[in-house]
């Protein structure tokens, strides 16, 4: 980590959505981050607490996975890692770069893709969709595209997991993102066509949803 960061990612972020591009910022952000100039704030360099709980009580044996937003793979690998026939994606080809650099054996399918324009092929096509702190990264007036495009990977049968910031848990009029938190509304909003909710929790001592989704 750079002693002093010369870039942030709020300042990326505002100027990106000012110029009419939402997602205009996690490119810089990588590229920044590979040359020094910033961090990664949602890079841990493990796999998410929930997302490694729930693989380990189930196994892919061969079913398909997306995850959304690889960052610098750590989700991908675990849930590839747990059976899962698995591909990923992010819209920074800095960040799919370095993943491939990081994991060089890797069996995961490293995509660069748009959430808010993604691939026809993957409509209703995977057994299990991952979404983590991603579309919380988005302001909200994009949303519901991102919201559609998630639900509509699921496939018949499958499952999608999701996990966000919750608004519930913050001073919202105050908060300076991103990210910009979920409300529960939004978080319910997932299930559209054909998709229904399962379950919806609050974690980490009430700041994080995790809820799982079946189509």
């Amino acid at each position: 980590m750079p002693s002093e960061q010369k870039v942030t990612d709020r300042t990326l972020a505002h100027a990106a959505i000012a110029a009419g591009d939402p997602t205009g910022w996690f490119e810089p952000l990588y590229a920044a981050a590979e040359n020094g100039d910033a961090v990664i704030p949602w890079v841990r360099g493990q796999a998410n607490a929930e997302l490694i709980a729930w693989v380990a009580g189930h196994p892919g044996e061969g079913r398909r996975a997306l995850v959304v937003g690889s960052a610098l793979g750590d989700d991908p690998e675990l849930v590839a890692g747990a059976g899962y026939a698995t591909t990923a994606f992010d819209i920074s080809p800095t960040a799919i770069r370095a993943v491939g650099k990081r994991f060089p054996k890797s069996t995961v399918d490293y995509q660069v893709a748009d959430l808010l324009n993604p691939p026809a092929s993957w409509q209703r096509a995977f057994d299990l969709v991952v979404e983590i702190i991603n579309i919380q990264a988005m302001p909200r007036d994009v949303r519901p595209a991102a919201i559609s495009s998630l639900a509509g990977f699921l496939a018949p049968g499958g499952t999608l997991l999701v996990s966000e910031v919750a608004e519930e848990s913050t001073d919202a009029e105050n908060w300076v993102g991103p990210p910009w938190p979920f409300s529960r509304a939004e978080i319910e909003a997932i299930a559209r066509d054909g998709v229904r909710l399962v379950s919806l929790e609050l974690v980490r001592d009430n700041t994080r949803y995790w809820a799982q989704f079946t189509r």
